[in-house]
C-alpha cells in the first residue's frame, strides 16, 4: 500500500539482497530499521544503546531522522550507487511529504553519506588524526553527527540477527565522541593532547607505580597508543609488560589470551621484540589454531619493542570462554613467535556456505586517508587465514604494518592495512603496484583451493 503512495517505494518491495550479510528484503530492511528508531525513541533500547537514546533527546528533528531512515536505501537495484541515487529521490521526495526546505537537505545529506560513520569506524584507525579530520569535514555540524549516529546504529541492527556486536558499538563511540570534541573545539590537536595526558595520569593513579616508573611507561609509547586503546586495556597492558620485563632470564615474549567483554571477543596482547613479519607471525600462529581475528592494533615503542592487541572469536563468531581454548590460542602464538621460520598458512577454502557467492578480490588504495602512511584496503570472499594470507604477502615485500582493522559482511572480507616501507615512508608507485599484484594473489588462493 506505501508503495502505491510512494511509487519510489514500491520499487524496493520484496526486492532480494543477494548476498550473506544482508537477512531481508530492502523494503523489510527499511522498515524494521522505522521499528528500532521508534523503540530507541520511546527509551526501550537504553540498555542496548545508551548513547543514541541520549542523543535522540537532543536531536533539533524528530522527522528529519525518520523520513532518512525510511529512504536510507530507496535507490537499491537501480545499478548504481545507491546513495548518490537516493539522495536525489530525497530531494524530490522530501517537499511531498511536507517537510521543510532546511529538513528536505538534512535528509538528503543524510541519505547519501549514510555509510560514511560506519566506513570509517570499522575500516580506518581511529587513532590517526587525519581519521578523524577527514570525517569532520564532511559531517561539519554536531546535528549532523548525532542524527548520522542514530542512523547508522538503527541500519546496522536492522540488517539481521548478529550483525550488532560491542565491538562495533565500541568503535562507533569512540569515532562519535572524537569527532565531537574536535567540532567543540575546533582544533584537534588541543584535544588531542589533553586526551593523551590524562589517561597517562589515570593509569599511573590507579597502578600506583613511582612516578619514575609511570613517567617511563609513558614515555615509551605513542600518542596513537594512548589514544586507540580502551583504559582498561592500557593498564591490563602496563601489568603485562610490568611483568613480562621483572621476569628472570629472556623476559619476552609475552602473550596473554583473556575474555574482552566489551567487544564480545577473546583479546590476544603479544609483547616482544619488534622484527619483520612479528604480525604475519602472529595471525599465522592464530589462524593455526582456527581463530578468527576481527580487530588488530600494532603499536610499536620507544625502545623497539612491539605491543599488539588482537580481538579473536570462533568459529561460531563468538569469545572463547573456556581457558583451555584460551590457552591454546596463547600456545600456538607462542610457537609462531619462537620458529625459525614463519609457520606455513593451512590452504583452506571458503565454508561451503559461501559457495553460491561471488566476491571479485580488489585491492585499493587510498593514498590520502593517512598523513603518514599509505592505506591498503583488500576486499576478497572472507575464508580461514585469509588475513593471515594477507599479512604474508606485506611481509614478503619488505613492508611493515603500523595497524590492521577487520570487517566482514556475511561472504565479504574487508581488511584494511596502514602501511610504510621498511625506512618508514610511506609506499611509491611502484611499491604499490607490486603489492597490489601481491595481495591480489593472496586473495585468490581461495577460489584455487576450492577448485583443488
Amino acid at each position: 500500500m506505501f508503495g502505491r503512495f510512494v511509487p519510489d517505494f514500491g520499487r524496493v518491495v520484496a526486492q532480494m539482497q543477494f548476498d550473506m550479510y544482508h537477512h531481508y528484503t530492502v523494503d523489510e530492511h527499511s522498515i524494521r530499521a522505522i521499528g528500532l528508531l521508534a523503540a530507541i525513541e520511546r527509551g526501550e533500547l537504553k540498555d542496548d544503546h545508551p548513547l543514541s537514546t541520549a542523543l535522540f533527546k537532543q536531536i533539533g528533528s524528530r522527522r528529519t531522522l525518520y523520513v532518512a531512515v525510511l529512504l536510507h536505501d530507496i535507490a537499491k537495484g537501480r545499478g548504481g550507487d545507491h546513495s548518490v541515487l537516493g539522495e536525489q529521490v530525497a530531494l524530490k521526495l522530501c517537499p511531498r511529504f511536507g517537510l521543510d526546505p532546511a529538513e528536505t537537505e538534512m535528509v538528503a545529506w543524510l541519505v547519501r553519506h549514510h555509510l560514511l560513520m560506519s566506513s570509517t569506524a570499522f575500516k580506518r584507525d581511529l587513532a590517526d588524526p587525519k581519521t578523524i579530520e577527514d570525517f569532520v569535514s564532511r559531517v561539519q555540524s554536531p546535528e549532523r553527527l548525532r542524527l548520522l549516529l542514530i542512523l547508522t546504529v538503527v541500519d546496522i541492527r536492522a540488517v539481521g540477527p548478529g550483525t550488532w556486536s560491542e565491538w562495533k558499538r565500541a568503535l562507533l563511540r569512540t569515532l562519535f565522541e572524537a569527532a565531537e570534541d574536535r567540532l567543540r573545539l575546533g582544533h584537534k590537536q588541543r584535544g588531542r593532547r589533553d586526551l593523551v595526558v590524562e589517561r597517562q595520569r589515570r593509569l599511573a593513579e590507579t597502578l600506583g607505580w613511582k612516578a619514575s616508573a609511570a613517567k617511563a611507561q609513558a614515555h615509551r609509547l605513542p600518542d596513537s597508543y594512548w589514544l586507540a586503546e580502551p583504559f582498561e586495556l592500557q593498564l591490563a597492558n602496563a601489568r603485562q609488560v610490568a611483568c613480562a620485563e621483572a621476569r628472570i632470564g629472556d623476559p619476552v615474549p609475552s602473550v596473554i589470551a583473556e575474555d574482552d567483554p566489551d567487544s564480545g571477543a577473546t583479546r590476544i596482547s603479544v609483547f616482544a621484540p619488534d622484527r619483520e613479519g612479528l604480525f604475519y607471525r602472529i595471525c599465522a600462529g592464530l589462524a593455526a589454531a582456527g581463530a578468527s581475528i576481527i580487530d588488530a592494533r600494532i603499536h610499536t615503542t620507544r625502545d623497539g619493542m612491539a605491543l599488539d592487541n588482537l580481538l579473536v572469536q570462533d568459529g561460531q563468531g563468538r569469545a572463547y570462554s573456556d581457558r583451555r581454548l584460551r590457552n591454546r590460542l596463547v600456545r600456538a602464538v607462542e610457537s609462531a613467535l619462537g620458529a625459525e621460520e614463519p609457520p606455513a598458512l593451512p590452504r583452506a577454502a571458503s565454508p561451503a556456505r559461501t559457495a553460491a557467492f561471488k566476491v571479485a578480490p580488489l585491492v585499493a588504495i587510498a593514498e590520502r586517508a593517512s598523513s603518514r602512511t599509505t592505506v591498503v584496503e583488500v576486499n576478497a570472499r572472507d575464508r580461514p587465514a585469509l588475513l593471515a594470507g594477507l599479512a604474508g604477502a606485506i611481509y614478503a615485500h619488505g613492508h611493515r604494518i603500523h595497524s590492521a582493522h577487520i570487517a566482514t559482511y556475511g561472504e565479504r572480507a574487508v581488511d584494511v592495512f596502514y602501511l610504510t616501507r621498511a625506512d618508514g615512508r610511506r609506499l611509491g608507485p611502484d611499491d604499490i603496484e607490486q603489492l597490489r599484484s601481491a595481495l591480489l594473489d593472496a586473495a585468490r588462493q581461495v577460489d584455487e583451493a576450492k577448485a583443488a
